[in-house]
């Protein structure tokens, strides 16, 4: 944890010999920065980021008020404390501090012993939130690392023994994803694909995730037909959720013999068929009702043809409802031209060029879902 001697204090004040009181007395117990004005305040901060400011309010040029909207406006001092040191007593003016993202306001002229003691208490709290903070941090990035691992990245083995080929992208918009991907042989023969989507995200959705992956994969070792498999997996869902989520998904299965795909889908964006010669085109009707509502529902399931050289592709909504700067959405339209482009290309190749084509068309606007990309092609 770190010490309170090792904490940086911004003082910010016009006046010099304010500066100097300040100085004197909080020198020995912590490490000081100095700003005369509010400018040269932003500017410092921006440089060496303090872990609390005592600002003052009445200064040229920008006022207390306004150097305060700006901290909170920067990254680095979003969430530092700030309090006011100010001659200003009137309740209007603790209010306008407060209001701008102050978290303490004491008034002029005060006794030293005061502002130690605040200062003080500002700065634990601050260690203590940051050490939550990092807490946090850490486990959702060991979450982060199960969950990431029982997803397959691997495909060689299953590539071996069947004449088709995958890609798949799991990018959360978080440290942990409401998506999932599966891919596993359930039979000599017989290949199971699923995708979905939990609703919501972080450890939430991730645990649901997890426990629906789970029982896919144990229901379609027993179960041949995905219609089937998902009518389980929603009595499975529904029949113990007290927290009401709720899980798009879709799921297939290929027979290696026959070449037979046969997919079913639980509300899940429509899968698009990437023929190696024409168009590329949706291929279900039907979009289906999510798992976990209520149990007892029963599902459509068709059978898609792939030929040597197609590929299938399944994804979640975090592809198509990205968003760029505009506010402009991405869309199935613009799906389906772009994996147009990426036709006779490996299936690697395909979910990395769509990946990329989907981040160039955000622009750098923040990713708002998570997004989760499956492909399956045909040939050796």
């Amino acid at each position: 944890m770190k010490n309170l001697s090792d904490c940086r204090v911004l003082l910010v004040d016009d006046a010099k010999p304010n500066l100097d009181i300040l100085v004197e007395g909080l020198k020995s117990e912590h490490k000081l920065s100095l700003a005369l004005n509010g400018e040269m305040a932003l500017q410092v901060a921006a440089r060496t980021p303090p872990d609390l400011v005592l600002l003052d309010i009445v200064m040229p040029g920008l006022d207390g008020y306004e150097v305060c909207r700006r901290l909170r406006k920067m990254p680095e001092t979003a969430e530092v404390p700030i309090m006011f040191l100010s001659s200003l007593e009137e309740v209007q003016n603790k209010t306008r501090g407060f209001e701008a993202g102050a978290n303490d306001y004491l008034t002029k002229p005060f006794e030293m012993l005061e502002v130690k003691a605040r200062v003080r208490s500002l700065l634990k709290a601050k260690i203590y939130g940051d050490e939550a903070k990092e807490q946090i941090a850490s486990e959702l990035r060991i979450a982060r690392e199960i969950q990431m691992g029982m997803l397959p990245h691997d495909f060689a083995e299953l590539e071996r023994r069947y004449p088709v080929r995958f890609g798949a992208v799991l990018e959360p918009a978080r440290e942990v994803s409401g998506d999932l991907y599966g891919l596993f042989a359930a039979g000599p023969e017989r290949l199971v694909l699923f995708l979905g989507d939990v609703s919501g995200k972080g450890i939430a959705a991730s645990m649901f995730m997890v426990r629906a992956v789970s029982l896919a994969r144990l229901l379609a070792r027993e179960i041949v037909e995905p219609a089937k498999i998902l009518s389980r997996l929603n009595d499975e869902l529904a029949t113990d959720n007290p927290s009401g989520m709720f899980v798009t998904f879709l799921c297939g299965v290929y027979d290696a013999n026959s070449g037979r795909l046969v997919l079913a889908n639980a509300g899940q964006c429509c899968p698009v068929v990437i023929p190696a010669v024409g168009q590329p085109r949706l291929a279900l009707k039907h979009l289906g009702t999510a798992l976990g509502f209520e149990p007892g529902l029963e599902f459509e399931q068709t059978e898609v043809s792939l030929h040597e050289g197609d590929a299938l592709l399944l994804y979640s909504d975090g592809v198509i409802e990205a968003f760029n700067s505009r506010e402009e959405c991405y869309g199935t339209e613009r799906l389906l031209a772009d994996v147009g482009s990426f036709s006779g290309q490996s299936a690697s190749a395909l979910t990395a060029g769509l990946l990329g084509k989907v981040r160039a068309f955000a622009n750098g606007a923040p990713q708002s879902d998570d997004i989760a990309m499956l492909v399956l092609k045909v040939g050796p």
